[in-house]
């Protein structure tokens, strides 16, 4: 029995239930002294088999299957039931007779809780000093008191009442009027400091097994934490400032600000976890609240992760500046959305991991699952590589004027599955970056100069000094511009068509900007024109003569033809 003191030490159940076995020993004490007399010693084996005998012998007497024969053994058995969480088997222990049967199971449960704190919780409760005779002490009384309490100057007792059940069988069980008092008892044993001196609505009415007044105090919690963590983060950041200075000097301290709304919802969802500790709602709510707040907590560092991020982006695309233009519109953007992709991924990990789920087992399940997903989705796996090659390959960029296929146009994004392109009707075009990828694309923004290329069409009656005068008059102009580039013969006479002679102009225009090779190509052609002018000769235009029979006049019994140009 000292083990069992032992094991008992700080429990006040088990303490009750170690000295109603003492009491048991000391009963049977003679029969084990008889034992031992008999055959030496009395082994595990005769002891079990006395103890079966003895109880067989109480049960063929009428026993009661559950030990409700005497006020000290419903109350061990009751404490039993307790400790074992079988509070379904423990409200048996109570005079329940006059709530409906419905309400039994889900009353009874609370009231069998209750009950059990108030026994533990009371120092002056003595499971060994109830009585074991099965008539009450005195004997014909039919009630034993268990305990006391005292609340407003007015004793209130928790009794142990015989009572006669349908079979005919008189057992023990909690009285009905002790019933009736043991949600007033509980408060009293309450640990809430604040309960004993609330009004009787707000601790008795309960929803999810959690009183009225502790959902309010929720909901208080909640709304004070709301206003709380909106200062509360803005002194953090006043207070991050100064280190963010020494380490960014030149960072703008305004860009912080995206950090507030994350830094807010993480300092309520602590300040209300550590709340819950105070309120202590049911364990069936608390499982709900403690999820709940999980929840907002990894959505909070998730979101403060993608701010982060998105500073860190505007702070390199800063450092890069135009030097590195191509890399900072289209490498950067994937690149982030990447990152936020991970940060969703490890964080719905981490979270199916504080509920309880076996994160490992997901993942195997999802690499299962991969290839038949693998396998569904291969356009959509072709177009994210597709979109990772034209960033990695860069063919074209943000910003670049470009052809693909028969489109023209202006790159405004380059997602992780399509491309998407502004086209000269200002029209949105969009391609999958797998077929993107693979298509022949002419891109306009890489030109380091622009060609300019004209065929001029002389009149045939052009001589050959004024087609020498032009060549010689052109070839200088085009030399003595310093924004175009000319070849060792840039002007040159290249044959006689059927109604011109044919000169072609060919150079380049040292620009990159379209705007700007429009300008300087108009006053070309302009001063070409000039040119021409003064070299006493025009533009061909095509002619054609046409020849008909007329009737008259007759030239020797013949009609004579007549010309007609057009």
């Amino acid at each position: 029995m000292s083990a069992c003191r032992n094991c008992g030490a700080g429990n006040p159940a088990r303490s009750r239930l170690s000295a109603g076995l003492g009491r048991l020993k000391m009963r049977l004490r003679p029969r084990l002294a008889a034992l031992q007399l008999a055959g030496g010693s009395a082994c595990p084996t005769a002891i079990v088999c006395l103890l079966l005998w003895l109880c067989g012998g109480a049960y063929a007497a009428g026993q009661d299957p559950l030990n409700r024969d005497s006020p000290q053994s419903s109350a061990t058995a009751f404490l039993a039931a307790c400790q074992a969480q079988d509070y379904q088997r423990a409200w048996r222990y109570m005079d329940l007779r006059k709530l409906p049967a419905g309400q039994r199971l889900k009353d009874g449960t609370q009231l069998a809780k209750q009950l059990q704190q108030i026994l533990d919780r009371d120092a002056q409760f003595d499971l060994a000093a109830l009585s074991g005779n099965p008539e009450g002490d005195p004997p014909g009384t039919n009630r034993e008191r268990v305990d006391s309490f005292s609340v407003d100057g007015r004793p209130l007792a928790l009794e142990l009442e015989r009572v006669t059940v349908g079979s005919g069988a008189k057992i023990w069980v909690f009285s009905s009027a002790s019933v009736d008092l043991i949600p007033r008892i509980a408060r009293l044993a309450s640990d809430s400091p604040i309960e004993k001196y609330l009004p009787e609505p707000l601790v008795s009415w309960k929803l999810i097994d959690t009183s009225l007044w502790r959902w309010i105090a929720l909901l208080l919690l909640a709304a004070a934490l709301a206003a709380l963590s909106m200062l509360a983060s803005r002194l953090a950041l006043l207070w991050m400032q100064p280190a963010l200075k020494r380490v960014v000097p030149r960072m703008n301290t305004d860009l912080l600000e995206v950090l507030l709304g994350p830094l807010r919802l993480l300092l309520a969802v602590l300040g209300f976890r550590a709340g819950l500790e105070w309120i202590d709602p049911s364990p069936a709510l608390r499982l709900y609240l403690e999820r709940g707040a999980g929840l907002l907590f990894f959505l909070a560092l998730a979101w403060l992760g993608m701010r982060i991020t998105d500073l860190l982006i505007v702070r390199l695309r800063g450092a890069l500046g135009g030097k590195h233009r191509t890399f900072s519109y289209s490498v950067l953007p994937l690149a982030s959305r990447v990152v936020k992709i991970v940060i969703v991924a490890v964080t719905a990990a981490a979270l199916l991991s504080s509920w309880g789920y076996n994160t490992g087992a997901i993942l195997a399940g999802l690499g299962v699952g991969g290839i038949a997903l693998a396998l569904a989705a291969q356009k959509t796996i072709e177009n994210l590589f597709g979109g990772v090659a034209v960033i990695t390959d860069r063919p074209v960029t943000i910003g670049d004027f470009c052809r693909v296929g028969d489109k023209v146009g202006t790159v405004e994004d380059i997602g992780l599955r399509s491309t998407r392109i502004r086209t000269l009707d200002r029209t949105l075009l969009t391609v999958p970056n797998g077929q993107f990828s693979s298509m022949t694309l002419e891109n306009f923004s890489q030109r380091d100069k622009m060609w300019f290329h004209l065929m001029l069409n002389l009149r045939r009656d052009t001589t050959s000094g004024q087609v020498r005068t032009l060549l010689e008059s052109i070839t200088k102009a085009l030399q003595q511009n310093p924004k175009v580039e000319t070849g060792p013969i840039p002007v040159r006479f290249v044959g006689v068509g059927t109604y011109s002679l044919d000169v072609e102009i060919f150079a380049y225009v040292l620009t990159r900007d379209g705007d700007e090779f429009t300008r300087i190509q108009q006053e070309l052609f302009l001063w070409i024109l000039d040119a021409v002018e003064a070299a006493g000769t025009a533009l061909a235009v095509p002619t054609q003569a046409y020849y008909s029979m007329a009737r008259t006049p007759h030239q020797n019994g013949a009609p004579v033809p007549q010309e007609t140009r057009a």
